[in-house]
């Protein structure tokens, strides 16, 4: 093989912007992509927790490529793996010719840190920077015959639908956490002695200030769970951003249960982690909260931290001997405590949660023998979902580092007929 049969076209000559419109009552919230359900550092999309106000919404087709125009360097792209409808501000990228240019080889192309480089490069605006879409159509891209191309993005392809499985198991491990949450703590359907649903099997309830509880369960706050409740540092006046090799973690670098520690996130000095220290040393077993901005993300720290720390937008929660980190998790990430961080927040720039709101939130506990118990069930779900995101930061770097010696020819991959002549 020769990568003489390779040539270099610009995206414009092999692709185009898709723009057929469709009415906004078509999609749904599983088939309608935004920017806010983009997720950011290549990571695929998440279900849309809105549907548009528009009358018509622009129409993406199983295997089109979904990149979001507004802050390109959040990196938020997908390949589509099936037919909606999308917001003005996702661009919909579709291949012209598919005996020239597979789909998926466009995807992994446009999948590059230097294509994501080169778009915010050329953005618009500085506030909330736009991607140039004529700029876009000129960014350049090697192209290997169709066999080639097929067979690099099937070694990708490998990659990323380990990946998926991944996440897929993740989401299931996620709702069977939750549901038995909500099973124990809210329906009070725990276990009874019998191994029974306790209120459904007839258990006693007593009257309380949150309505009927279990007999021998007690009203707490949420303060009254942790034995540290405060927030990472604004570097005003502190210290200075962007010099030094640690994180410093903002809600822009915090989803759930995720923390992006990459060449997007600020810097910091060691004299800056100090100082953020003396306030929110995190160790491991910490919940963070974001409070700021986009409510509600939560993160259990598996590790203590050694290269990072947060902002004041988030809060840190250490639970106290009354409760274990994992039912802390699900508790800050069930629907109830949800929904009452979202009806407290305010603020006429960005709305934000006061930590004295946040603290006075009631709920009903059992006693230390039920925690117990409740965390013995929970802990492994929770752990292989923790393992499961590891696997993953692992295969995207796999990914992410074989991509561009793939995509420029550095690494050759064997084709069928030439495996099959070396056989013959």
């Amino acid at each position: 093989m020769t990568s003489n049969d390779w040539k270099e076209v610009v995206l414009e000559e092999v692709s185009y912007y898709g723009d057929e419109k469709i009415p906004s009552a078509e999609v749904t919230l599983d088939n309608y992509i935004s920017t806010e359900n983009m997720l950011p550092n290549k990571s695929g999309v998440g279900m849309a927790s809105g549907l548009p106000t528009t009358k018509s919404v622009r129409r993406y087709k199983k295997g089109d490529i979904l990149l979001s125009n507004i802050r390109p360097y959040f990196k938020k792209i997908w390949f589509a793996t099936k037919n909606g409808g999308c917001s003005n501000d996702v661009l919909v990228i579709k291949n012209k010719d598919e005996k020239e240019l597979d789909k998926k080889y466009l995807y992994y192309t446009l999948l590059q840190d230097n294509f994501f480089d080169y778009v915010t490069a050329t953005s618009k605006g500085t506030k909330m920077p736009r991607g140039d879409k004529s700029a876009i159509m000129n960014y350049g891209i090697m192209l290997p015959p169709l066999n080639e191309q097929k067979a690099i993005a099937n070694i990708l392809s490998t990659l990323d639908e380990k990946i998926e499985t991944n996440n897929q198991i993740n989401e299931k491990l996620e709702e069977m956490a939750q549901a038995l949450f909500k099973h124990w703590f809210v329906d009070f359907e725990f276990p009874n002695e019998n191994g029974k649903p306790y209120k459904s099997s007839g258990g006693e309830m007593v009257e309380s200030e949150l309505g009927m509880i279990p007999k021998g369960w007690k009203i707490v706050t949420l303060e009254d769970l942790t034995s540290k409740f405060t927030t990472g540092l604004n570097p005003r006046k502190n210290f200075v951003l962007g010099k030094g090799e640690n994180y410093y973690v903002t809600i822009k670098n915090m989803g759930n249960n995720q923390i992006y520690l990459d060449d997007k996130c600020d810097k910091i000095d060691n004299d800056a982690i100090k100082k953020i220290n003396k306030r929110s040393d995190l160790k491991k077993g910490d919940l963070l909260f974001s409070g700021i901005g986009t409510i509600g993300r939560v993160y259990l720290i598996d590790e203590t931290p050694e290269n990072w720390n947060i902002s004041e937008s988030i809060f840190t929660l250490r639970p106290s001997k009354l409760i274990s980190s994992e039912i802390l998790y699900l508790l800050l990430l069930s629907e109830q405590l949800q929904g009452y961080a979202q009806q407290l927040a305010s603020g006429s720039v960005q709305k934000g949660v006061r930590m004295r709101d946040l603290k006075a939130y009631k709920l009903a506990i059992p006693s230390n023998c039920l925690i117990e118990k409740f965390t013995e069930l929970i802990r492994p779900l929770i752990r292989k979902n923790k393992y499961l995101e590891k696997e993953n930061k692992r295969l995207k770097a796999i990914r992410d580092t074989l991509l561009p010696r793939l995509l420029s020819g550095e690494i050759r991959v064997p084709l069928d007929d030439e495996v099959l002549s070396e056989q013959n």
